[in-house]
């Protein structure tokens, strides 16, 4: 099932989509889908970010070829960090490239989207908090990033983490296939099932810390291939079973 939130007529409301129409909920999905009576033709509506985390919790060097390709090893434990929700974007919408930075990187990524109030998961439980999965790009003002040994700043600008197009809450996330594609070109290509950390040890270790609440994003870590983009490029990111992301880099005026 594609869940997604869209605007029509200036208001924001959640929904369930095909490839024709969209069917409006009442309220947020993560209780219960109550159906509105209203149906809008895909055409005639604005596909927004599909959730509205409280926070995005991202992974670091959870593949093994990105972490030989850092030069920087890989840690023990999952690298957690945080990224603002306000750097959340949707299909379709712009990235500013930050007027500070010389490099901007595009880290295409599986979300793991939070459907209800998570603590103290116990292994082999993570399902159960589980919503749906969607993509997402960890965009990365690297030369900040790589400047000051917090994170948060190289990846906190806005716009700097596109999601969507949708949610969709009935696939098998342990195998799919990961593509970042820049311009039409092919520069990542992976499969989930490389990651060092599982989303089950991922979800479990995070809550230990922090407690997770319906809408939050878990961003699950990129493959190898990161790369700079340019004002003008055009980035994608497909997860097979899901979709396409797809956002364009624009400068900051």
């Amino acid at each position: 099932m594609k869940i997604c939130r869209f605007e029509f007529e200036g208001i924001a409301r959640y929904g369930v989509m095909d490839d024709e129409a969209v069917k409006s909920l009442v309220d947020e999905p993560y209780d219960e889908l109550i159906f509105d009576g209203m149906t809008y033709p895909i055409s005639d509506v604005r596909l927004l970010a599909p959730c509205e985390p409280s926070k995005i919790v991202a992974i670091g060097k959870n593949y093994a070829a990105h972490a030989a390709e850092m030069k920087e090893g890989q840690p023990d434990e999952p690298l957690v960090f945080l990224k603002p929700n306000t750097c959340v974007v949707a299909d379709g919408d712009d990235v500013v490239y930050p007027r500070i930075s010389k490099r901007l990187d595009y880290e295409g990524e599986l979300g793991v989207v939070i459907g209800k109030r998570a603590k103290h998961v116990k292994p082999g439980e993570a399902h159960k908090y589980i919503f749906g999965y969607t993509c997402l790009n960890d965009v990365t003002a690297r030369d900040i990033q790589k400047s000051e040994p917090q994170w948060t700043r190289g990846k906190g600008f806005d716009t700097l983490c596109p999601i969507g197009p949708h949610i969709e809450t009935e696939i098998d996330p342990s195998r799919l296939a990961i593509v970042t594609r820049i311009n039409g070109e092919i520069r990542q290509s992976s499969t989930t099932d490389m990651m060092t950390h599982n989303i089950d040890k991922l979800i479990c270790y995070i809550t230990e810390c922090m407690t997770l609440l319906p809408g939050d994003i878990i961003a699950t870590g990129t493959p190898e291939g990161i790369g700079s983009m340019q004002v003008g490029d055009i980035v994608e990111v497909e997860i097979e079973g899901i979709g396409v992301l797809k956002n364009t880099i624009v400068k900051d005026d």
